[in-house]
């Protein structure tokens, strides 16, 4: 029987391949389980003389213990940053612009970096600086500063 002939580079081979799959399958999950072999194949380089039996009693506790330990590692984590990719206008809240054009009939133009907004706001002359105080579609809401 081959889980007879069990040694502790077995172990380190399943882990590899148990990481490898994980990048093809990402999951999170055969990440801990590799781990779990890893770490039987380290401590079978310190104690060889395990039967194989005691080695897949370990294997099993040691990738219950390290998927339980590695989920709570990672639901306590909070991996969520707030970002503006797809509200690019949000990102202007808060910002003050000097017009280049004149503000009429509560539309007007401003360049922002190197791209131009609509804005809606007050009627106002150029060169009048403003404030973004919100995003509408596509369009940014400002006052007069």
């Amino acid at each position: 029987m081959f889980a007879a002939g069990l040694v502790f580079w077995h172990w380190l081979v399943l882990a590899m391949l148990l990481l490898l799959l994980e990048l093809f399958a990402p999951a999170a999950f055969f990440i801990w389980i590799g781990a779990a072999a890893a770490v039987l194949g380290l401590v079978l380089m310190l104690v060889p003389a395990l039967s194989w039996q005691l080695q897949l009693i370990a294997f099993a506790v040691l990738s219950i213990v390290s998927v339980i330990v590695g989920r709570r590692l990672f639901r306590s984590v909070d991996r969520s940053e707030p970002t503006t990719l797809n509200r690019r206008g949000e990102q202007y809240l808060g910002r003050e612009f000097v017009l280049d054009e004149p503000v009429k009939n509560g539309t007007g133009r401003v360049k922002v970096d190197d791209s131009s907004w609509r804005i809606v706001g007050p009627d106002l002359p150029a060169g009048s600086k403003v404030i973004v105080k919100s995003v509408d579609g596509s369009s940014l809401v400002v006052d007069a500063v």
